[in-house]
């Protein structure tokens, strides 16, 4: 059981490492020092959507507006902060 537990928590830490470096990137495209146009960049950042977007776009649906501040990382980062915690509390010890 603990073998589940330890694969648990290290898809939640991959997901987690895989989100802040979506979020540093799209700053970095932003601000125009990582071009798009590149076919290895687009082929990257591409993925990262894929997999991050689903996520923040739920939150997004409930987070009110503030203008160009996109808060929903954040919230998406520290729910599965918490979630693992709760996980790693709750399971059982044999």
């Amino acid at each position: 059981m603990n073998s589940l537990l330890g694969l648990i928590i290290q898809i939640i830490n991959l997901y987690q490492f895989i989100l802040i470096i979506y979020i540093i990137s799209t700053w970095l495209i932003n601000f125009n020092i990582i071009n798009t146009n590149n076919r290895f960049v687009y082929s990257i950042m591409h993925s990262m959507y894929k997999l991050c977007e689903p996520s923040l776009n739920i939150v997004r649906k409930y987070l009110p507006s503030f203008g160009s501040l996109d808060l929903s990382p954040i919230v998406v980062y520290l729910g599965l902060w918490f979630i693992k915690s709760l996980i790693i509390e709750y399971w059982p010890r044999y």
